[in-house]
């Protein structure tokens, strides 16, 4: 199928013939004979006919050339971003000697009859290391902690915390080592003494101690039932665990803390009591890119001209990498050219080359003929026959790495010890490689704001070329009387993030930090001078709708419930919310009068009885009185947090 011809000039003979007689009449009023019989006339038509087949050979240029036309004036399409998850690697068993997962370690999801199995590879080592339980200590709020080791014969049961307990006492067990990113298997023997607490939604938190301070843990598995009976708890340690030194002995800290419960949240009425413990690594953590990493690839051998082009065997090349390094024999050695964004400031001895990630191009510096007919060489030629690879890039990238959580299961590489391999959420941040009309939009853009940051649209048009992984972007003024500028960024997630819970959506919802790094230093050196840039998330907030609904006949109240929470969810997304499903816009207000339209059109309801927004923290969870409006600020976006949808008896209304 052919690309469609741009129509980019719509006039045609007849058009151009009275334009020209209009202009006649304005400019040549003495000139009053516009018959075909006149000289003048058919001088007209004779030219209207030649711009008429100028016109028909111009909108016959194919959108290749229009992309050439950008690519003159420098303007190419965004190369498509990685997606990236944590991936866990499980042992087969607790191991005495440390497991090392090198760097590079691929990993897919299953392969399918229609479709192709998606790759990630691990960007550094993961070591796992073994431990074991060397103490368990008891502290009672602020109180000094007590050595609690002795006591835990197998006969004697321990109270972990006061009697009555209360929040801030915690139970704390210190491995023989750290264990930065791995996964540690405690087993315990509790006796049912917590009582009052609810074993599904216990007020306690896990956490590690690393140079921050007190993280927590991500529970993985807990058997115990609140801490009341004899199980296991498989905890994921942050990266940055440590040893450190409390109750005078030095350990890898662990620590099992009391929290303030909720709002209607049950809390122990006794300490529970431990009799026995141990711990061992069982698995470990490692960040993993939708990239596969290609090392010193050939890429042809020099013809000693300015202007030689080579391309790389693997396109694209993913956006978010470090400068590219190209590199040409020299006798024995090689030599490193620089990859810059063009050859403007070259000149002939520097080693310049310019890559086009999207097409895999790699260039080198064009000599040009200046207008008193001497040559410039823009950036040094490399020497002819002299073998040229590119020493390594990633490929890969795009929407497709978005994959689902537990969807990595397909270990590529062997390790030794490992027996299986998954990604317990949902990889993020994979976009698509620019299109061509997204690119024909760009264009005139890039021409505008010639890489200074003075309005809002610059800073915005700016940041979206630093991030093109970065879904939105937008200006808007620090506050009253600030000079400072806020550029609010809302990165690209996963189709598979929608089906997580309320906690996991609303993190994903912040950018990494290599992304707003990265958004910040391109702006540095395009801002005005005295402008002070801030770039980071937006703020969110937080909405929880409570409805009364009644359903149509013949429709089950589970199925009405279910369609009701998914209709408010999409609507109110910053993300694919909003009137127009483009994203909740900033600054809009949440009213209750759309959430009922949003609800009506839900298939199966019969009517909406009531609605009721409350403003909501999606941190604490705390809730607000029930309002009819909630206002945004310019800066704001809305979150859907913990929407409750109730489901009345057709009879009883």
């Amino acid at each position: 199928m052919p690309l469609p011809a741009p129509n980019l000039d719509d006039r045609r003979f007849q058009d151009l013939v009275d334009d020209a007689k209009r202009l006649v009449q304005q400019r040549c009023p003495e000139w009053t004979d516009h018959n075909v019989s006149d000289p003048g006339v058919t001088l007209i038509e004779t030219f209207a006919f030649m711009v008429d087949q100028l016109l028909y050979r111009l909108n016959r240029v194919p959108d290749r050339h229009y992309l050439k036309f950008l690519d003159l004036l420098g303007v190419t399409p965004f190369a498509p971003t990685m997606a990236s998850c944590e991936v866990t690697f499980w042992l087969s068993a607790a191991r005495d000697t440390g497991v090392t997962v090198p760097a590079g370690t691929h990993m897919a999801t299953v392969r399918l009859e229609t479709e192709e199995p998606v790759t990630f590879e691990t960007v550094e080592e993961l070591v796992i290391t073994p431990c074991g339980l060397d103490r368990v200590l008891t502290a009672r709020g602020d109180a000094d902690v007590t050595d609690r080791t002795t006591e835990l014969t197998g006969e004697d049961w321990v109270a972990c915390f006061a009697d009555p307990p209360a929040p801030g006492d915690a139970t704390l067990f210190g491995l023989t080592e750290p264990i930065p990113g791995c996964a540690v298997l405690l087993r315990m023997d509790w006796t049912v003494a917590g009582r009052g607490v609810d074993p599904t939604d216990p007020p306690l938190v896990w956490e590690a101690w690393t140079a921050d301070g007190w993280q927590p843990c991500v529970v993985d598995r807990d058997t115990t039932g609140a801490l009341n009976r004899a199980g296991e708890v498989v905890l994921h340690v942050p990266a940055g665990h440590m040893a450190s030194v409390i109750g005078r002995r030095r350990a890898g800290w662990l620590r099992c803390r009391l929290t303030e419960p909720a709002e209607g949240q049950a809390f122990y009425h006794a300490s529970p009591r431990l009799r026995s413990a141990s711990a061992a690594t069982i698995g470990g953590s490692v960040r993993a890119e939708h990239a596969v990493l290609v090392r010193e690839e050939t890429l042809g051998l020099s013809e000693g001209v300015p202007g030689q082009r080579f391309t790389t065997q693997h396109v694209p090349i993913v956006t978010g990498d470090q400068p590219i390094e190209v590199e040409v024999a020299g006798g024995d050695d090689w030599t490193t050219w620089q990859e810059v964004s063009s050859f403007a400031g070259s000149g002939p001895e520097d080693r310049h080359v310019v890559v086009d990630r999207s097409s895999g191009e790699v260039a080198f510096g064009p000599a040009v003929r200046q207008a008193d007919g001497t040559i410039r060489q823009y950036g040094a030629v490399p020497p002819k026959a002299a073998p040229i690879r590119i020493a390594s890039y990633r490929t890969g990238g795009g929407r497709r790495g978005n994959v689902a959580a537990n969807s990595l299961t397909v270990l590529r590489d062997p390790v030794p010890f490992v027996s299986t391999v998954t990604n317990r959420a949902a990889a993020v941040g994979g976009v698509d490689g620019e299109s061509l009309a997204e690119t024909a939009a760009r264009g005139p853009l890039t021409l505008r704001t010639r890489e200074r940051a003075v309005t809002t649209d610059d800073y915005e048009q700016l940041a979206r070329e630093a991030a093109p992984e970065a879904l939105r972007v937008r200006c808007v003024p620090a506050g009253a009387g600030s000079p400072a500028i806020r550029l609010l960024v809302v990165p690209a997630l996963s189709e598979h993030t929608e089906a997580d819970d309320d906690s996991t959506r609303f993190a994903a919802l912040r950018p990494p930090d290599e992304m707003l790094q990265r958004i910040s230093s391109y702006l540095d050196t395009r801002r005005c001078v005295g402008a002070t840039v801030l770039v980071e998330p937006p703020f969110y907030q937080g909405v929880t709708v409570v409805a009364q609904l009644r359903p149509q006949p013949r429709t089950a109240a589970a199925t009405l419930r279910e369609r009701a929470l998914r209709a408010l969810y999409d609507y109110l997304n910053p993300v694919g919310g909003g009137p127009d499903g483009s994203g909740w816009p900033f600054g809009r207000p949440i009213q209750s009068g759309e959430v009922y339209a949003v609800l009506q059109r839900v298939n199966g309801l019969d009517l909406v009885e009531d609605v009721r927004l409350f403003a909501a923290d999606p941190i604490t969870g705390e809730r607000g009185d029930p309002v009819q409006r909630i206002d945004l600020g310019s800066h704001a976006l809305v979150f859907s947090y913990a929407h409750q949808v109730r489901i009345t008896n057709r009879a009883s209304g």
